[in-house]
């Protein structure tokens, strides 16, 4: 069975943060994510909002486009609001022949404040999860009405960080609502990722690959540290240099056919941590893998 292995440029270039990687032209994300073995890149603020423009780089470097991120307000929005909001992104992505809508609630989010710690991330009240799995589902029922399915981002720093965030979310939005699995970021929160990977596979439709440096992990939930600091001490890094062991969730995903994308996401200070040699060390390390587990690339 045949999967797909991508890269997200936030390893060249943070859009949260212009100091790192600001510089690096989008040809060169593009040159090095095909030099280091990948066959696609997700869509990062790098990237030009023309979708002729992105389609000519991505047949230069023979490159695909599995999804790009969509910073969502929709616990603050309505329906509607939200919608119209969207149509910009969901118009470049069918014009770019993506295969899903990356969809991040950062709506209070703590991810880019470095003055708020971890502990201090929102949560929705009891009385706020029925009204927000029925604006999900919604906005879900009209993505795949278009054939952009959604992906949901659980993420640090946000409404649905926690296993038990992840297994309510789950239980409050209907089947069209598909989970962006991220192993880094469930560690990250201290839910059980091979767990969640187990008893949710047929609501996960993308899958990003990022590793954990446990010693800097402690050190930040010890310190109660921002976000922003924690992945500026290294706490992200890609598969093959941190503590999580793939072959147990590469094995569950064969054995339910998931034939998509695996897209290594580690935001890193380019400066510290160079990005094509860790590009290199996650393709390496996820190609012998998945060749382990039975996939062909």
């Amino acid at each position: 069975m045949k999967i797909n292995l991508g890269i997200a440029p936030i390893a060249w270039s943070n859009d949260d943060m212009p100091e790192l990687g600001g510089d690096t032209p989008i040809e060169q994300c593009l040159e090095e994510a095909k030099m280091a073995g990948f066959s696609g890149i997700e869509l990062g603020g790098k990237f030009p909002r023309n979708s002729g423009i992105i389609k000519f780089l991505l047949n230069k470097y023979q490159l695909r486009m599995p999804g790009g991120w969509y910073g969502a307000l929709i616990r603050e929005r309505s329906i509607e609001e939200e919608w119209i909001a969207m149509q910009e992104h969901i118009n470049l992505l069918k014009l770019i022949n993506a295969d899903v809508f990356v969809f991040a609630d950062v709506s209070g989010s703590i991810q880019s404040d470095v003055n708020r710690p971890l502990t201090s991330r929102p949560i929705l009240k009891d009385n706020e999860w029925k009204d927000y799995g029925k604006k999900i589902s919604e906005l879900s029922n009209r993505l795949d009405d278009i054939g952009i399915p959604i992906s949901y981002h659980e993420h640090m720093g946000t409404v649905i960080q926690t296993e038990e965030d992840v297994d309510r979310f789950l239980n409050e939005t209907n089947d069209k609502t598909f989970l962006l699995y991220d192993t880094g970021h469930l560690l990250f929160a201290q839910a059980d990722y091979y767990k969640v990977l187990k008893n949710y596979i047929t609501r996960i439709n993308h899958v990003h690959c990022k590793d954990i440096r446990k010693n800097i992990l402690d050190n930040s939930l010890d310190k109660n540290l921002s976000f922003r600091d924690s992945f500026l001490e290294g706490v992200f890094t890609v598969p093959g240099d941190g503590c999580i062991d793939y072959i147990p969730l590469l094995k569950i995903l064969y054995k339910n056919n998931y034939n998509k994308w695996l897209v290594i996401e580690a935001e890193q200070d380019p400066k510290k941590s160079n990005p094509l040699e860790f590009a290199k060390i996650g393709y390496a390390y996820l190609k012998n893998a998945i060749n382990e587990v039975g996939y062909n690339l």
